[in-house]
């Protein structure tokens, strides 16, 4: 009986210019989920083994990643948060033929043309997003203003926003981060009379001077502040915003309530980091559930058997139940759908989540 360990790839943004709150988050959940997974049995008494690899927020170090782990002989590749990141790290997978489940990226094209060697378990950007534009119809607010970046993910969310808030008679304008100070940014603002602002851009900057910014300009008092990317989830934005950084409204993908399994991981995750954990370190440990099914149900390491078998996943993951189908308009085999809620920091304390909408 072969028990040698079942290696599995792990890409994560872990230091700068990622987001290291996210990528910590996301290795906490894999690496709880592969622990889980081992006690279990493993795959066929084989235990599961993470090679971490720090993709820094890097598309080409991502893409080198992938080649390293398919000539170390990696079953497969897993993780990764920012959208940009993973659409690189999902192309070189298909390219080098190693199936690739993308933990949290939410880009709709993952990938550019259909592929049956990439899955993924955090929902497709389009559908989230929508969720979010209801959510501010929902709250009154239809005329929207967006601060963004240059960046294909920003790109993309702002026209998702903007498609589905003209369906409600709403409006959204774009406005460059790079072309104005805070400062200017909220004459802006007031100029263009808009009743929310979104925050499209990388934190901790622009997004913290721009949210100080706006929480001091009193013209803006009655303006909502939103980031629907999820920059408020991690513990840093409270750190360095404080009570300015509470009524920020955005996107995660929990249930309202957890059932026993996510429970369970829920006490282990915070035990072990210290602090509760975010939706993105249980997009970690469904991850490793999911390739743990996967590699069952291949019944040993072929690649080409571990892609076949995304069709058959049938994995109950901390948030749900988890298959994966085929999505119209996106070209990865997809889970549809994690829940969404949308939520934000609680005024009266800003350590607590007060879920706003779900969808």
């Amino acid at each position: 009986m072969n028990t040698s360990p079942l290696r599995i790839g792990a890409l994560a943004p872990l230091t700068r210019p990622g987001w290291v709150a996210a990528g910590q988050q996301l290795l906490a959940g894999l690496e709880s989920g592969v622990r889980d997974a081992n006690a279990a049995g493993g795959v066929d008494g084989r235990p599961l083994e993470l090679a971490v690899r720090d993709t820094a927020a890097d598309p080409a170090r991502a893409a080198a990643a992938v080649d390293e782990l398919a000539d170390l002989g990696a079953a497969a590749v897993a993780g990764e948060y920012h959208s940009v990141v993973a659409r690189a790290a999902a192309a070189r997978a298909d390219a080098r033929r190693i199936p690739f489940l993308c933990s949290s990226a939410v880009l709709d094209a993952l990938t550019d043309e259909p592929t049956e060697w990439v899955a993924r378990v955090a929902p497709a950007q389009s559908h989230g997003w929508r969720a979010y534009a209801d959510f501010l119809v929902g709250a009154g607010r239809r005329r929207i203003a967006v601060v963004t970046q240059p960046s294909v993910y920003w790109a993309s969310g702002a026209r998702i926003l903007s498609e589905h808030l003209g369906t409600h008679g709403g409006s959204v304008v774009e406005l460059d981060a790079n072309a104005r100070t805070p400062e200017a940014l909220c004459d802006a603002l007031v100029e263009q009379e808009v009743t929310a602002l979104l925050l499209l851009v990388g934190h901790p900057e622009p997004a913290v001077p721009i949210v100080r910014a706006v929480r001091a300009d009193r013209r803006l008092a009655d303006v909502l502040l939103g980031a629907p990317a999820g920059q408020p989830e991690f513990a840093d934005w409270g750190t360095e915003l404080g009570a300015d950084g509470a009524e920020v409204p955005f996107l995660r993908y929990l249930p309202e309530r957890l059932g026993p399994l996510g429970e369970r991981v829920a006490k282990e995750l915070t035990a072990r980091m210290g602090a509760a954990p975010s939706f993105v370190a249980f997009e970690g440990w469904d991850t490793i559930a999911v390739l743990a099914d996967v590699l069952r149900a291949a019944r040993g390491t072929d690649r080409a058997a571990v892609a076949e078998a995304w069709t058959k996943v049938a994995v109950e993951g901390t948030r749900g139940p988890i298959r994966f189908s085929r999505v119209p308009g996106i070209g990865v085999r997809q889970w549809a759908w994690a829940p969404i809620q949308v939520v934000d920091r609680d005024p009266a304390d800003p350590g607590r989540f007060r879920v706003l909408h779900t969808g």
